[in-house]
């Protein structure tokens, strides 16, 4: 079989552990069966961009035949749950193609998102890291997305037993953005964010967290094919670091 560790260029610094990797054209899904959702995802925001021209965003829901039934969501888990089908990977950061744009609406690259955070905060942040990946001195963006359930709140769930695949999905309580820069010198910077799945604001330095603390939350290491002394994470304001 062969490796998608080696095949896919997103996974070139590593990825955590999961129970399916769904393998796209310009991104990769770890999914995870349990949660009927991805457990993380992982990207670089358009590759190739500067040789190619935009997409129109393509608003093609639709569930991912790749992964079995019983373990996969339902376009109407979400009617009527009051939640949007927030993308992990951003429809903005994958849109040189119509094929490449499309796959990010594939269901399991969604996730229950409150309204206001799907379309405040987190909207910004995705545009700031798109604004990062156009700097002139940034060959390369990674971004490894993942939902977050702690272990002591309830669990919400959308869905019933009348959906198409007869399950429930989680409501996650938060998200983890890890951004990992390099640049034409060859320097990596790291920055990881945590955010709870509510209206926020604030500034995104307020969101910042240590690395490490976010892998126990995901339960996997995130950019394990890079020796440690050579990833510099950063805890400054990085709307002044991006500018």
């Amino acid at each position: 079989m062969n490796d998608p560790f080696q095949m896919q260029p997103e996974l070139r610094y590593g990825a955590p552990v999961c129970d399916q990797i769904l393998t796209g054209r310009y991104f990769t899904i770890g999914y995870s069966w349990y949660f009927r959702q991805a457990k993380w995802t992982l990207e670089i925001v358009n590759r190739n961009q500067r040789e190619l021209t935009s997409a129109e965003r393509s608003n093609n829901f639709r569930a991912d035949i790749r992964i079995p039934k019983r373990f996969r969501a339902g376009l109407k888990a979400y009617v009527g749950s009051g939640y949007d089908r927030g993308h992990l990977v951003g429809s903005a950061n994958q849109d040189i193609r119509v094929i490449q744009n499309s796959e990010t609406f594939l269901l399991s690259n969604m996730s229950p998102q409150i309204a206001n955070f799907n379309r405040g905060i987190w909207k910004r942040l995705e545009s700031a890291i798109r604004d990062l990946n156009n700097r002139t001195d940034i060959l390369e963006t990674y971004i490894l997305t993942a939902p977050i359930f702690y272990f002591d709140k309830r669990i919400e769930t959308i869905g019933d037993d009348s959906n198409e695949y007869g399950i429930d999905v989680p409501v996650p309580h938060a998200f983890i953005k890890s951004v990992l820069t390099e640049d034409k010198k060859g320097r990596l910077s790291l920055w990881t964010f945590e955010m709870e799945n509510k209206d926020l604001d604030g500034d995104f330095e307020d969101y910042l967290v240590s690395t490490y603390d976010a892998e126990q939350l995901v339960g996997g290491r995130f950019w394990d094919r890079v020796s440690g002394g050579d990833l510099h994470e950063q805890k400054k304001n990085p709307i002044e670091m991006w500018k």
